[in-house]
């Protein structure tokens, strides 16, 4: 997710009806073919995972695999500072990034419960398939890996919040952008 994307395209009267799309909260499961996700709080119940530290520490680790070596890449950690954004947008672009994955943690608290951000992605080799389109309401406690190739929307935070995030740095730039034929609107 590239922090210097041009501004948020604003509707006309040539922009195509919005496409509804109902986001689903993040499981494993629905997500599988763009990636992989962790609910922390759902990781360390019942004292799962295995003591670490002189037993001072639990680890759980995060599933999938990490991809960021990739055509002289390495390893980057870096912070987010997300601004809140309407949710249901329109959305009118996509972004991927084919040589490395993209993982994000929430950091922080959120208000009353709700949720850190929502996530909209796509399949597709040299485009989004925007039959293939997904939203997920992403917990304030859940974190979330996208595979290597996999179209997203740039981060869509709900509430201002910073994101700890893992990617792939490299000599040149991995960051293709593609406008949608429709713009989406995502409802909760």
């Amino acid at each position: 997710m590239n922090a210097s994307l041009e501004p948020r395209v604003e509707p006309d009267s040539k922009t195509p009806e919005p496409r509804r799309l109902q986001a689903q909260p993040l499981s494993a499961q629905p997500l599988a073919d763009y990636g992989w996700m962790m609910d922390i709080d759902q990781a360390f119940a019942g004292n799962a995972g295995h003591p670490i530290n002189a037993g001072t520490s639990r680890r759980v680790d995060m599933p999938g695999t990490l991809s960021l070596h990739a055509h002289e890449g390495q390893a980057q950690m870096t912070v987010f500072r997300a601004r809140a954004q309407g949710v249901e947008g329109p959305w009118h672009l996509m972004e991927r990034h084919q040589w490395g994955s993209q993982t994000f943690v929430p950091l922080g608290q959120s208000h009353e419960g709700s949720p850190a951000c929502i996530l909209l992605v796509a399949l597709g080799a040299s485009s989004p398939d925007e039959t293939t389109l997904k939203a997920f309401v992403v917990g304030a406690r859940q974190a979330f890996t996208l595979r290597p190739g996999t179209w997203h929307h740039p981060l869509i935070a709900v509430q201002e919040r910073d994101f700890l995030v893992i990617e792939r740095r490299g000599p040149r730039e991995d960051c293709e952008v593609m406008h949608l034929s429709r713009p989406v609107q995502v409802w909760l």
